[in-house]
């Protein structure tokens, strides 16, 4: 009994930290069952945490945020986005964002969509802003819809709940839409190791670095402990942790130690670990913890696997984006009668191929040249190269299979 009882907690506690990597943030009304489940083990989830990767969970009445610190600062493989299958928030929406964010910071516990724009539009004109080239009217559909893209992203985050009304309504200035506004949460989602406030640094780069800067340990136990916390924190997030991409006293740890990390990271979320000579992947059998899945479904699917596979053939070195975007047309017109219509249209090989090349950067099995219009294959793009068919032939049948690796 005593057996199933702590074999039952463990699995809950798994589950439980599974969610918060997943999604780090988790607010009262969409996801109660979890939040649940997090109160009830989060004295060991903050103990695990803390040891592993230094990471902070916060848990109140509202949320449950686990307060993640990346490993790269410099990596837009992953945007934001309004939903899925929306697109990626450029530079004018992460901004609109922040301003966003600055409003509500101080409205009162309800706001229209009108009066957030208002406020907005304040915040917007300051002087730092315009000289940076960035200007919002809201006279625009375009601008507006940007806006709404915004309020939807906070709407799923939870830090704004609908009372009232409808977007699209804005959008075609024929109404407004009401919010509450949930303080708890939006006091929990900026993360960072200082406050935005606190930096006086003059670029950009500079200012990110020192928001998401840690202090430097004086000890060789509080070395080690900082390696551990960022070597696992890498492997918890990317997909694929490559030692030549690791700073060299990262790479000697992980090459020391890999066997005791992943194992407790086994042993903590149910991954499972793939190691090869250039590197670690903590793979998900579950196929739940990630944003990019790949094989997928449909058009957009189909392309960037076959984009792998080409890749994968190629082997090392640069490959063309013309040479990539002719093997795209090849493609489509190849499966034109099974994908979405439009594909052999002029112009199509390159939203396709940039909507692939999106998703395989994500996953780090492709990385940009710098300065040419290329790509290049990383090693565990190797797993989609498909080998060549077999052919038996027997005294009575004959049959045909083709072996994926």
């Amino acid at each position: 009994m005593t057996s199933a009882v702590t074999d039952e907690s463990t699995a809950q506690r798994r589950t439980a930290l599974r969610a918060l990597l997943a999604k780090p943030l988790l607010t009262a009304g969409a996801d109660d069952e979890t939040l649940r489940l997090v109160r009830r083990h989060v004295a060991d989830l903050r103990e695990w945490l803390a040891a592993e990767t230094g990471w902070r969970l916060v848990v109140d009445a509202d949320s449950a945020r686990l307060f993640k610190t990346v490993a790269n600062s410099d990596d837009g493989t992953h945007p934001a986005r309004e939903g899925k299958g929306r697109p990626a928030f450029g530079r004018r929406r992460y901004v609109l964002l922040c301003l966003a964010l600055s409003v509500l910071e101080r409205a009162d516990a309800q706001i229209t969509l009108g009066r957030l724009a208002e406020g907005v539009l304040v915040a917007a004109g300051e002087p730092e802003l315009a000289d940076a080239g960035v200007v919002f009217t809201l006279s625009r559909r375009d601008q507006r819809s940007d806006l709404v893209a915004v309020v939807r992203l906070l709407l799923r985050l939870g830090v704004l709940e609908r009372v009232a009304g409808d977007e699209d309504a804005y959008l075609t200035a024929t109404g407004d839409v009401l919010y509450d506004v949930r303080r708890r949460v939006l006091a929990a989602l900026l993360t960072g190791a200082r406050g935005p406030s606190t930096i006086e640094e003059p670029g950009h780069g500079a200012r990110l670095a020192e928001l998401t800067s840690e202090p430097v340990p004086d000890t060789d136990d509080l070395r080690n402990r900082a390696l551990r916390h960022r070597v696992t924190r890498r492997l918890l997030d990317d997909p694929v942790v490559y030692y030549d991409e690791l700073t060299d006293d990262e790479r000697g740890y992980l090459v020391g130690q890999r066997h005791a990390i992943t194992r407790r990271i086994e042993q903590a979320t149910g991954l499972v670990a793939e190691m090869r000579a250039e590197g670690i992947a903590m793979v998900d059998p579950d196929d739940e913890l990630t944003d990019v899945r790949m094989p997928e479904q449909r058009t957009d699917g189909h392309v960037t696997l076959l984009v792998a596979e080409f890749l994968a053939r190629h082997g090392a070195g640069p490959v063309a984006l013309d040479r990539l975007r002719a093997h795209v047309r090849a493609m489509a017109r190849e499966h034109e009668t099974y994908w979405r219509r439009g594909v052999t249209e002029p112009g199509a090989d390159t939203e396709l191929l940039a909507i692939a090349l999106d998703k395989l950067r994500a996953l780090r099995l492709v990385s940009d040249v710098p300065g040419e219009q290329a790509v290049i294959a990383r090693p565990a793009i190797a797993r989609y190269a498909v080998q060549a068919p077999t052919i038996r032939t027997g005294p009575a049948n004959r049959s045909r299979k083709a072996n994926r690796t």
